[in-house]
Order: structure tokens, then C-alpha cells, then sequence
């Protein structure tokens, strides 16, 4: 067994919520959330303020961090897509007792990708394992299935909801309408207490659990009793204007359409909602995240009682964020900041500094190297993915990222660009539709909502031509120096 500093390897618990923007949490100053465990972690924890996704959609972003490199070079450019190898293989290797519990929207789900133990829980609304347009789609019962069948009941999907009467003013928002414990939120959690009471003493083999929650992805669903507070409440929007609306380059005015003709994840979406109705719909979204804290309350509670958080690092985070609305938009598949920025807490008290924000930017890959290091393995060289630990030791030398990025390549919803790049630093951010000479620059400073585009603007062309070549230098020395792609792809 691995040491690290003379102690034995930590248990490491990794819990990804799926869509969760990085504003929902009380104790980074939203103070309309009702998170008292997330913030917990925080108080008692590290965060991590500006930590950015690697793409904005499930499947690349997370295969991402579960390989240590970019979208372009894992291969997965899009949901469904295969995944290579990931990183969890060597913590095996390395003695860790590796537990998926929930999500992970890896590519075969019914792959075990390095972990001894998988008990699957997909998307709210998915019935095959490969969606109809790959041409080979074939059906998946996860265990939210199993459990619902055993009941009688089945998993809702789109057709149930798009003949509603009202589904323009519910917005995809709609009550929990099963019993409470199926919630596949509540589902997934109680299936994490449920391992943590059975799972034998880790005193020779330390655990790395990784919890997905599928929501607060829509449909936005919880038991009508986490959303009423929030309908009570004052809740921050974005205005979607026509103004900005029309001048968005035409990448972003063709999601949009995108967006409102699939009535995709059951959301009748309309971009000119009234100001009652994107109300609702943010309440119900934000009565999940509350229904999720309660749920990691009570994995704490568990952790304890077996006695594995004296010795244990949590991490808590999302794989990418959520629109709502704002900027005339919902979901993701795009670069704003609701969508690219994501919560990263990393908690272990008498480990790193308690009550402790780090503003440098960092990726969500990052996450994956630090996990290895934390269990005493050596990252793999051609990782993209760089270590958090010298920032959660606090290194005087350690100043995180220069410049972050995001990708993403055509899929059924982002169905009319040839690819879509990001480059961010602390000020400015630029998004370029790869192949068209529209695009966006924002001054981070002086327009954080991201509502005046400064693309076409003489006086910025120089800032523009410069992050144009630092995004097009990084695309090329990256697949360059980056080479899983010449390992063949592995199903373990």
C-alpha cells in the first residue's frame, strides 16, 4: 500500500452533481440558497472559485477528468462517445477498492472503467444505451430502473411531458410525481448510505466512492416541498433581451432554435418567458440542489459513523452548469460563465487551511492528477491535467493557470458548427465558431454578465488577435504532446 507523507493513503470520496451552476451555494455569498451541508464543506473546507469545465455537456466533460486530457484528445467529443482509459485503472493498481455509485455517463455504460463495483444510475429521461441517432441503440436498465419496475413503475421520458397543456409556462419545471424515495436524487444517495453501512472496514484498503447525482439536470423535478421556498423568494436573473439576442453570433442564434424546436430533457423552451415563469422554473432548480445537500448530509453522517472522515478528502463539484434562461438560453452547449464555471470544494479539516477561497483558475480536469497524487500515484506524464495540490497546500509558488479552456463538436443539439473553442484568463474571454468569422470577446472586468460582445470592436482587435493565437497554439502543441490516442481504447 502507497503512503503520502508518512500516512496512509486517504479515502477519497468524489461527488459530482450533474448541471449545477457555480451560484447555488450559501456559503460562497448566494444568499437565497439553502445549502447548510455544501456549506459545511465550505467553512470547513477549500474552494475553488473560478474552476472551469473542459466542455459544456456531460459526456466530454467528464471524460475528461477521468482521463487527464482534452476533449480533442480523449476522443470524446460528445455524449455517447467511447471513453479510452481512465486514471481509475491505477488507482486499483495502486490498492484502492474504486465505487461508482450513480452517474457517470461514461461511454459503454455497462463498462466498469477502472472501477471494481458500478452501480449505475444514467439520466432522468434515457432509454437506450445508445441514443437513436447513432444507429445502434439498444436498452439499458440502470438500477433507478430496476427499482421503479419493481414497483410497477417505469421511467418517464420527453413523450409524457410534451403534450402538457401548460408546458410553456412550466418550462420544464415540473412536481416530483412519484413517491419521494424514488427521486433518482434521493434514489442515488440512499444507494451511497446503503453501500456505506455494507462496505467492510477500510483499515487495509482505502476507497476512492464516486457519487453522481443525476440532477439538478432537467427536467427540473423536485418534490414540490424543496421548490416552495424558493417560489417565496427574491431569485437574481439575467433579463434575456432581444437586444442581445440579435447579435449573438449566429452559432449561438441556431442553438437557441436548436433548444426550442427538440423540447430537449422535457423543457418546452421559450426565450422570451415571461419574468413569473423563469421564476418558477429557477425554484424548482434550485429545490433540487437543496434536495441534493440534504442527501450529502447524510453521507457525511454515514462517513463519520463508520469512522472514514478522520482520514478522508471529499470533493464536491458539478461537470458543467446550467443556463436558466439567462442570455436567452437554456442548458449549456455554449461558453458563458452559468454554463462553463462550476462549484469545487475540496474538504479535509486538518489536511489544507479550513474556510480557505482560491481565486486562480483551474481546470475541471485538474481534479483527476490531484486524486492520484492524494493516493501516492505518479500522474501519467502526457497528462493535460495539472495537480491542485500545490494550491491546496497553499505553495507560495503555486499561481494556478494562466488560461483555461473549453471545446465542444457538433452534436444533436449544437447541430450547425464545425467545432466551438474558448479561451479564458482573468480578465478576458473569447469564443471562436471554428470556420465562421463571428464569435465573442468579453471584458471580464467590466462587463461580468457577459452582455456586451466586444468581437467586432476596433479598439479590442489586438487583445482579440492575441488570444486567437494563444487558443490556436494550445489546440495544436496539445495534441502534440497529449497521446492517449495512440493507446487503444479499453473496456475493463
Amino acid at each position: 500500500m502507497p503512503k503520502t507523507n508518512g500516512r496512509r493513503p486517504p479515502n477519497i470520496i468524489l461527488i459530482i452533481t450533474d448541471q449545477q451552476r457555480f451560484d447555488t451555494i450559501a456559503a460562497h455569498g448566494y444568499n437565497y440558497m439553502d445549502t447548510p451541508h455544501l456549506d459545511r464543506l465550505v467553512n470547513e473546507g477549500v474552494s475553488f472559485s473560478r474552476c472551469f469545465v473542459n466542455a459544456p455537456s456531460c459526456g466530454p466533460s467528464r471524460a475528461s477528468l477521468f482521463t487527464g486530457y482534452t476533449p480533442h484528445n480523449s476522443g470524446a467529443l460528445r455524449n455517447n462517445a467511447p471513453w479510452p482509459r481512465t486514471w481509475v485503472h491505477d488507482l486499483g493498481a495502486a490498492g484502492y477498492r474504486c465505487v461508482n455509485l450513480g452517474k457517470m455517463h461514461a461511454e459503454p455504460y455497462e463498462g466498469m472503467h477502472g472501477f471494481h463495483e458500478r452501480q449505475v444510475v444514467e439520466n432522468k429521461q434515457r432509454r437506450f444505451a445508445e441514443p437513436l441517432w447513432t444507429g445502434n441503440p439498444h436498452p439499458f436498465n440502470d438500477e433507478w430502473d430496476k427499482a421503479l419496475q419493481r414497483r410497477g413503475l417505469r421511467r418517464l421520458e420527453k413523450e409524457d411531458f410534451i403534450h402538457r397543456e401548460h408546458r410553456f409556462e412550466e418550462l420544464g419545471a415540473y412536481d416530483w410525481w412519484y413517491d419521494d424515495d424514488l427521486h433518482p436524487d434521493t434514489f442515488v444517495g440512499d444507494m451511497a448510505l446503503n453501500w456505506l453501512k455494507q462496505a467492510l472496514p477500510t483499515d487495509d484498503q482505502p476507497f476512492f466512492l464516486e457519487i453522481g447525482f443525476p440532477g439538478p439536470h432537467p427536467p427540473f423535478d423536485p418534490p414540490r416541498s424543496y421548490a416552495k421556498p424558493y417560489l417565496e423568494k427574491d431569485l437574481p436573473m439575467l433579463p434575456a433581451t432581444d437586444a442581445e439576442m440579435e447579435v449573438q453570433p449566429q452559432g449561438i442564434r441556431a442553438l437557441r432554435d436548436s433548444l426550442i424546436e427538440r423540447f430537449a430533457d422535457s423543457i418546452a423552451f421559450d426565450p422570451h418567458a415571461s419574468d413569473e415563469n423563469r421564476h418558477r422554473q429557477r425554484a424548482y432548480y434550485l429545490g433540487n440542489i437543496t434536495l441534493i445537500d440534504e442527501k450529502v448530509g447524510e453521507i457525511m453522517a454515514a462517513l463519520e459513523e463508520r469512522g472514514d472522515l478522520e482520514n478522508a478528502v471529499v470533493i464536491f463539484t458539478s461537470d458543467h452548469g446550467e443556463l436558466l434562461g439567462d442570455h436567452g438560453l437554456i442548458e449549456k452547449w455554449n461558453m458563458y460563465e452559468y454554463a462553463v464555471r462550476v462549484p469545487l470544494i475540496v474538504w479535509s479539516p486538518g489536511r489544507y487551511d479550513a474556510n480557505r477561497t482560491i481565486d486562480s483558475l483551474v481546470q475541471w480536469f485538474d481534479i483527476g492528477p490531484t486524486i492520484l497524487e492524494l493516493a501516492g500515484v505518479e500522474p501519467p506524464s502526457t497528462f493535460e491535467a495539472l495537480s491542485l495540490l500545490p494550491l491546496l497546500e497553499n505553495d507560495p509558488t503555486a499561481s494556478g493557470r494562466e488560461y483555461v479552456f473549453s471545446e465542444h463538436a457538433p452534436d444533436p443539439i449544437l447541430n450547425t458548427i464545425q467545432y466551438m473553442l474558448m479561451i479564458r484568463n482573468q480578465r478576458w474571454k473569447l469564443v471562436e465558431f471554428v470556420g465562421e468569422t463571428e464569435g465573442q470577446l468579453f471584458d471580464l472586468e467590466a462587463d461580468p454578465d457577459e452582455l456586451h460582445d466586444l468581437w467586432d470592436d476596433p479598439g479590442h482587435a489586438e487583445i482579440k488577435a492575441d488570444l486567437k493565437t494563444r487558443l490556436h497554439d494550445w489546440f495544436v502543441t496539445s495534441t502534440a504532446t497529449a497521446t492517449p490516442w495512440r493507446n487503444p481504447i479499453r473496456y475493463e
